[in-house]
């Protein structure tokens, strides 16, 4: 018999988009199973991530319409990370195989036939990549570029162009669990679990409802948390700078003492004035970047709870499968 499949939907303020959501996934779902392609213990597990809408209403109805639709509830909003990471650890219990995925459907879902190929010929995770980004704005375009292209500057390993779509065999998301830290990126987190790994490439298609829950203010809040989160370059770039800026003062002293020895000595206040604001913004720019790792550490020694689970709709039993 072939392996359960849960798809993982992260859900936050989704009533616009949930309806024809569940419709697509539902079709998609009973069509793999029509081709026995996966068991019909399958399921789409909806993470409620503290919606302050409709959202989980509708995903309790749609537990009662259908069996192929289960569902959690966080006690309260996490962010996006958070809310994947408990549909994973959740559908993991109940699944072998989970495909991460979210609510707009911008994403392909025709790619979850090939995501599923690849897992029977032996991949543990399969990365769902944007072929182009042709449909995007400019702006959106320049930003995202820029995003992948400074992650991996900064040391930081991501996929070029894949988001949270993704394939995730049982002993990935059991090796995923295995990391602790509270500071999520799991763009970054899932490619240090290793394992057999390779990408399908799709079209992504404009959201056809809702507003998109990552503006720019929050895309660079992402960018920064995944930097910190991963890489320490950040620290080692400041180091860097503190040498040269060292090695430049010792040049300008022997400078000065050069116009001295002469007697060209010439009073610059506009130089000693650009010089202190050049090293005093330099100084609060290093503070801010250390800052950040210590916040980073403040919360990691805490050892907080990621998520916690108000309600579920899982009305599965271990024993069933």
């Amino acid at each position: 018999m072939k392996d359960i499949l849960y798809i993982v939907v992260p859900c936050y303020n989704e009533e616009e988009v949930l309806p024809e959501t569940s419709k697509s996934l539902g079709e998609k779902l009973k069509n793999l199973i029509d081709k026995d392609v996966i068991n019909p213990k399958s399921r789409v597990l909806f993470v409620n991530d503290g919606s302050k809408d409709s959202t989980w209403k509708i995903i309790e109805n749609l537990n009662k319409e259908n069996e192929f639709f289960v569902g959690i509830s966080l006690s309260r909003n996490r962010g996006h990370q958070n809310a994947l990471l408990a549909g994973l650890e959740v559908a993991i219990e109940y699944a072998d195989v989970t495909i991460s995925i979210d609510a707009d459907l911008q994403d392909d879902i025709n790619a979850i036939d090939e995501m599923l190929s690849k897992y029977y010929d032996g991949c543990d995770v399969v990365y769902g990549v944007r072929s182009s980004r042709k449909k995007d704005s400019f702006f959106k375009r320049f930003t995202a570029e820029c995003f992948y292209r400074f992650m991996k500057w900064l040391g930081v390993d991501t996929i070029f162009n894949h988001a949270d779509y993704r394939l995730m065999s049982k002993k990935a998301v059991l090796g995923l669990k295995e990391f602790s830290e509270v500071n999520l990126f799991l763009r970054g987190m899932v490619p240090l679990v290793g394992f057999k790994s390779d990408e399908v490439y799709y079209e992504r298609d404009k959201r056809f409802a809702g507003k998109s829950k990552y503006p720019f203010r929050k895309m660079l809040s992402f960018a920064i948390e995944g930097i910190t989160s991963l890489s320490t370059k950040p620290i080692r770039y400041i180091t860097l700078l503190g040498f040269l800026i060292f090695g430049i003062s010792i040049g300008m002293l022997i400078y000065f003492l050069i116009r001295w020895a002469i007697g060209a000595t010439v009073v610059g206040w506009a130089s000693v004035a650009c010089s202190v604001w050049a090293i005093g913004g330099l100084i609060m720019l290093a503070l801010g970047v250390i800052g950040e790792y210590i916040g980073k550490i403040y919360l990691e020694t805490k050892a907080r709870p990621r998520f916690l689970i108000d309600k579920k709709l899982l009305d599965i039993k271990f024993d069933d499968i």
